[in-house]
């Protein structure tokens, strides 16, 4: 890596003056040894950094996302014909597990000093993690080891993704923030889309249904490194000890003291109950309303994607290129809720293909636009830099919490007033719309430091 490239990385941007720092066996005195500290980034990131971004970006979400919408999906209709429900419990069980274990996971990752640095060794773990669940789902003999195998993956292609986003925390300075969140916003918006249509390619071997977008993904991740390292972070400071107390404490924040954070986390934490509520069930709803077998649904669903990309691709750019000029995100947020409403509302009513394209295309609009600029306001009101991993895992928790708990909400939604087979998806999709427009509501008028 070159002079500038290293300096445009952001290494030089995120770190503070060298200065003493309390000694860790005599925690009242100031050391001999002069380490740095963590700091508000304002060195930008040079293009090629933003690209590796980007494409690590896409290989967590394509490793992620297509067993989520696609690939589980097919394993239920094996294993257990017209129990889709259980969809609901295997990803809501994964998702809780993941919950308890990230805090920790945050706070090893902000105290982990090697020459690799602080984020790079948990994108590699990360990834070996992930890879094996997808080969354990792909094999699986039954529902039980099926979910067992998504813990697993789950698991690690969140740790992957969580690593990628401290490092653009760590690295991206308040200008840069929301063209970069746009960017790898755009990347993990457009991975599930390509991912299913690489997976519908080779449906009739259900192991590379799993195993092929993990690959894939594996490959795009461990490149970002490699080709631009993180640098060490052996001089940076440790600033506590880690122990039983802080564990506990990484789970939770001051929410007086930090009140626009605690404020923007229940208005994602709300909205995110609202897109899972509508997203959740994607492939068992497309089958119902048009008809078709399950296994038949990746084509529509891939196509309908494609264009959804397209929507995703505006809504990203516009969303975080526009907010970084006019320096307003709450705006872009209120837009988001908006959008999504719209979209709710017409997958609600949509009996047809025609209409299905127009709510799909709404709504992945509405997701890229909020899923930019809220991650650049998140970026702004972090309350402690030192400690990015571990608020980055508490941020998480308003998605990963909806994420855990929507689908077991929406398993039963969607049985009430059912008729034989045909699950109430109508219902589902409105208690969405509400939702999400609530939680867009709530960081538009609530978060102050950001306009």
């Amino acid at each position: 890596m070159t002079t500038n490239d290293h300096e445009a990385s952001g290494l030089a941007g995120g770190i503070a003056a060298a200065q003493p720092v309390p000694d860790s066996q005599n925690p009242g005195e100031a050391s001999d040894s002069f380490l740095t500290v963590p700091e508000e980034p304002q060195t930008p990131v040079s293009r090629s950094y933003i690209l590796w971004l980007m494409l690590a970006s896409f290989g967590a979400s394509i490793a992620m996302m297509v067993p989520l919408s696609y690939g589980i999906a097919v394993r239920i209709s094996e294993l257990a014909p017209g129990h889709e429900e259980v969809l609901g419990y295997i990803t809501g069980t994964a998702q809780l597990i993941y919950l308890v274990i990230s805090p920790m996971v945050g706070i090893w990752s902000d105290r982990m000093r090697s020459g690799l640095g602080r984020r790079t060794p948990f994108i590699f773990l990360g990834t070996g993690i992930g890879l094996a669940g997808l080969v354990v789902m792909g094999l699986a003999p039954d529902l039980l080891i099926v979910g067992a195998g998504w813990v697993l993956g789950m698991s690690g292609w969140s740790i992957s993704g969580a690593a990628i986003q401290n490092l653009m925390a760590d690295k991206l300075p308040d200008q840069q923030r929301g063209r970069v969140s746009a960017l790898t916003s755009l990347m993990t918006q457009s991975a599930p889309v390509l991912g299913i249509g690489v997976a519908y390619a080779v449906s009739s071997n259900t192991l590379l249904v799993f195993v092929l977008p993990g690959v894939i993904g594996a490959v795009l991740l461990a490149l970002l490194p490699v080709i631009k390292p993180e640098g060490s972070s052996r001089d940076l400071a440790v600033t506590s000890r880690v122990t039983a107390k802080s564990v506990v404490a990484g789970y939770g924040f001051n929410v007086s003291k930090y009140p626009d954070f605690a404020w923007n986390w229940l208005g994602r934490f709300v909205f995110f109950i609202g897109l899972y509520f509508n997203t959740t069930f994607g492939t068992f709803f497309y089958a119902q309303r048009l008809n078709l077998p399950v296994r038949e649904v990746a084509g529509v669903v891939a196509t309908i994607g494609m264009l959804g990309v397209v929507a995703a691709a505006a809504g990203a750019l516009l969303g975080g290129f526009l907010s970084d000029k006019l320096r307003r995100r709450r705006l872009f947020v209120m837009i988001a809720a908006l959008l999504f409403v719209g979209g709710a509302l017409a997958e609600a009513t949509a009996w047809s293909l025609p209409q299905l394209i127009v709510g799909a295309v709404l709504m992945q609009t509405a997701i890229a636009v909020f899923a930019t600029v809220d991650q650049a306001i998140i970026f702004a009101i972090l309350p402690n830099r030192s400690e990015t991993g571990r608020y980055m895992a508490v941020v998480a928790f308003a998605q990963k919490i909806p994420s855990a708990v929507a689908p077991l909400i929406a398993s039963l939604l969607i049985t009430i007033g059912a008729t034989g087979a045909e699950k109430n998806y109508t219902l589902l999709y409105l208690t969405g719309a509400v939702l999400a427009l609530l939680g867009g509501t709530v960081i538009a008028l609530k978060v102050k430091a950001v306009r």
